[in-house]
């Protein structure tokens, strides 16, 4: 160990407590602190020579400053004479300096030298503060170079393994570049500010008074200054770039300040504040909202007790579909759109950062209320990196047309389930329109748009019904020269017609096309969400299939393309009632009220299936509980949902023995319509990690002879964020298991 201060310290007290039992020396220029490492138990031995400890070792790690390392190197190349017999390793964090000065020493890079950087620290110093955990959980960057030796390079990631950090790898310019951003310049910051205030005539007050925020921020100004000083110095470039974009982005927030403009200085605070939660939570493969609903991650399993009653009052969350083009269109418009009622699920939270990440001011999610400032049809900025939207094909599908239309460059891409979804769909019909798409193999995300394409309008038939498709297009339209016109083999949701005549941007419609013009303009207005009339579904069917229920779920959006399933349930029997019927925004609502009533198994009619293409994995258990057979026919596009939502319906209803029969496009499920049994057995469901798959085996244990384990039921969190609480409301008993990661 070269250098034992508190890194090197800290490194040989990590091996001790993980059971190294071999010969550590360190070579320090202190014999002091030699002595008391010694004393600690964390060396065996030590001096001040390199030259007479170096021939000794295995592996060297070099724990010296950066501008000290030539030095060091130099010495070693007088030492060593065989290089191919000892791994060198480092602790600097600038591995282009370091690099370049082996070259400089050695004449080359040695095979054996395996340059790394641990990222962890404290502003204490000398072997005295040693901490055994100071890299316990922390990362290790590795900066190998292409004619590293393989061994040498997997003793040194086994070395900090032992110490329990996790170990990457980065090439050196890269992680130069990272570095200078994440951590030079916030010590540069921090030396900076700290300096400035401590000349002031009122410096004492100043720290004196200073609060919490102050200390956490410019405790890192206690570090070393000869360290820092010599970090600034090698990688000098790389800290002046982000010097400068910090600079400028500082001058625009000056700016600001001196002219009052609050809806820039909203947008770059709004921005922060949420990018921190939004960054976090990807990183740490985290729910988004987890900041705002305190929900477990990890895996997560329901444990639900059978039987239960279905009674009382509910408001589900607002509509998912209304709560992303409110946030879309809010974005684009001229003036302020507030929206009540929003959905704050995971997939209705990413496209609120994905806008914000475009340069738009957004105030909120606080329960339900956001507030966009718009920046009108032109104002959306390009993004710094790909457009992360999480789990929704929505999302997805709907930017692919609104940026086609945009002058930079975008990409977009989800998590792991929804870069399994195709997305050619939406992409063959943009280039039509002359957008430039590049989709990965199979046309599945990510998804790379070219941005200052010319559009011009189409007339396109859509080979199959779907909400996103269109809304995708007219999307794209708005920005095309000439007209886009729409055609739909069957009726699918018109939210986004609605909505854009809510702006003020007029869509036409006859029989089964619509069609707009594209270069208009949208102005801001209030918009009311309505509550789901997809999350409604689940206590819907729960209140059909409960002898002795009564639920009201208030002010839900009835719109004509979404009603399937209430169709459907009054085909089957169901006992079903709207009350307060009126027109929100464009939109119609109502209360539902649903009694129990025995329901008869069905042929449901086909010209239903799109308007109730989500609400099927909960009506495959109201057919599980209805007299008879219930066929579904022209159901295809439930095979490519989050999951293919027919197969894992059946495999579900196959662990509780429910009879049915699985086609290429539907499923036929004979149920049981005796209000005096259960319906069928418990068993232990996998929902594929698809929400409303957990949600729809959940609701069915209502009518269960034994509890129903649900199983991977995190994503309920991206549609339903209190699906639990109201589900315990009603009068079920169940248990969420997680595994809090």
């Amino acid at each position: 160990m070269v250098g034992l201060g508190l890194i090197g310290g800290s490194l040989a007290a990590a091996l001790r407590q993980g059971g190294f039992t071999q010969t550590i020396i360190a070579c320090d220029p202190d014999s002091e602190e030699v002595q008391r490492g010694i004393n600690m138990g964390l060396i065996n031995a030590g001096g001040s020579c390199l030259a007479e400890l170096a021939p000794q070792a295995s592996m060297i790690v070099l724990a010296v400053p950066v501008l000290a390392m030539e030095s060091v190197m130099r010495e070693l190349a007088k030492t060593l004479s065989d290089f191919s017999t000892v791994v060198i390793t480092d602790v600097g964090s600038t591995k282009a300096a370091i690099r370049d000065c082996a070259r400089q020493v050695f004449g080359y890079l040695p095979s054996t030298l395996v340059l790394g950087h641990p990222i962890a620290g404290s502003e204490k110093s000398g072997v005295a503060a040693a901490n055994p955990r100071l890299y316990l959980d922390h990362k290790v960057i590795l900066t190998p170079e292409a004619n590293v030796d393989a061994d040498a390079l997997e003793r040194t990631r086994q070395l900090w393994q032992a110490c329990g950090a996790e170990v990457i790898e980065m090439d050196v310019e890269r992680h130069d570049q990272v570095l200078a951003r994440t951590s030079h310049l916030p010590h540069l910051l921090a030396f900076s500010l700290v300096d400035t205030l401590a000349r002031q005539d009122q410096r004492l007050d100043i720290f004196r008074y200073a609060a919490g925020g102050f200390r956490d921020f410019t405790r890192i100004a206690g570090s070393d200054p000869v360290m820092w000083r010599d970090i600034f110095i090698a990688n000098r470039e790389a800290v002046l770039a982000s010097l400068d974009d910090f600079e400028a982005g500082l001058q625009r927030l000056r700016n600001a300040v001196a002219i009052g403009d609050s809806d820039a200085m909203l947008a770059t605070f709004d921005r922060a504040s949420h990018a921190r939660h939004y960054f976090d939570s990807l990183i740490n493969k985290t729910s988004y909202q987890a900041e705002y609903h305190m929900q477990p991650q990890g895996q997560v399993t329901y444990r639900v007790q059978p039987g239960g009653s279905a009674q009382g009052q509910l408001r589900v969350p607002g509509d998912k579909s209304i709560s992303h083009r409110s946030i879309m269109l809010g974005a684009l418009a001229q003036g302020v759109t507030e929206v009540k009622g929003f959905l704050e699920g995971e997939d209705s939270l990413a496209t609120l950062q994905a806008f914000r990440e475009m340069g738009v001011a957004i105030e909120g999610p606080h329960q339900g209320n956001v507030t966009i400032h718009g920046v009108g049809m032109q104002g959306l900025k390009a993004p710094s990196g790909p457009l992360y939207v999480g789990n929704s094909g929505t999302a997805m599908r709907l930017f692919a047309g609104l940026l086609a239309g945009q002058a930079f460059d975008s990409e977009l891409t989800g998590d792991g389930s929804l870069t399994r979804r195709p997305m050619n769909r939406v992409a063959d019909p943009l280039r039509k329109m002359g957008a430039t798409i590049d989709t990965a193999e199979g046309g599945r995300p990510p998804l790379k748009i070219r941005g200052g394409a010319p559009l011009k309008g189409i007339n396109y038939l859509m080979p199959m019904a779907s909400a996103q498709v269109k809304s995708c297009l007219l999307l794209a339209g708005l920005y095309a020269d000439g007209e886009t016109r729409v055609r739909e083999p069957a009726p699918t949701r018109d939210h986004t017609e609605r909505m854009l005549n809510g702006f003020g941007y007029p869509v036409a419609r006859e029989g089964d096309t619509c069609w707009l013009e594209g270069g208009g303009q949208l102005t801001a207005g209030p918009i009311d969400v309505p509550s789901d009339i997809s999350s409604a579904t689940f206590f819907l069917v729960a209140a059909a299939i409960t002898p002795g229920s009564d639920i009201t779920l208030e002010h839900v959006g009835i719109n004509p393309t979404r009603i399937g399933v209430i169709n459907i349930l009054t085909l089957m029997g169901a006992d079903l009632e709207l009350g307060n019927q009126a027109e929100v925004g464009g939109e119609p609502v109502a209360d539902i009220r649903i009694r129990y009533a025995s329901l008869k198994g069905i042929d449901i009619p086909v010209d239903q299936v799109p308007l109730a293409i989500d609400e099927f994995p909960a009506l495959f258990i109201a057919a599980a509980n209805a007299e008879g057979v219930t066929r579904l026919r022209g159901a295809e596009e439930l095979r490519v949902k989050e999951s293919d939502r027919i197969q894992a319906m059946a495999d579900g209803l196959a662990v509780l023995g429910v009879e049915h029969q699985v086609v290429e496009d539907g499923i036929d499920i004979t149920g049981n319509g005796e209000a005096a049994r259960a319906s069928y057995a418990g068993g232990q469901i996998n929902s594929l990690g698809d929400h409303r798959i957990a949600m729809a085996f959940t609701i069915a244990a209502l009518r269960a002879s034994d509890e129903i384990v649900i199983e991977d039921c995190a994503n309920v969190a991206t549609s339903f964020p209190n699906f639990i609480e109201l589900a315990t409301r009603i009068g079920m008993t169940l248990n969420v298991e997680g595994n809090d990661e």
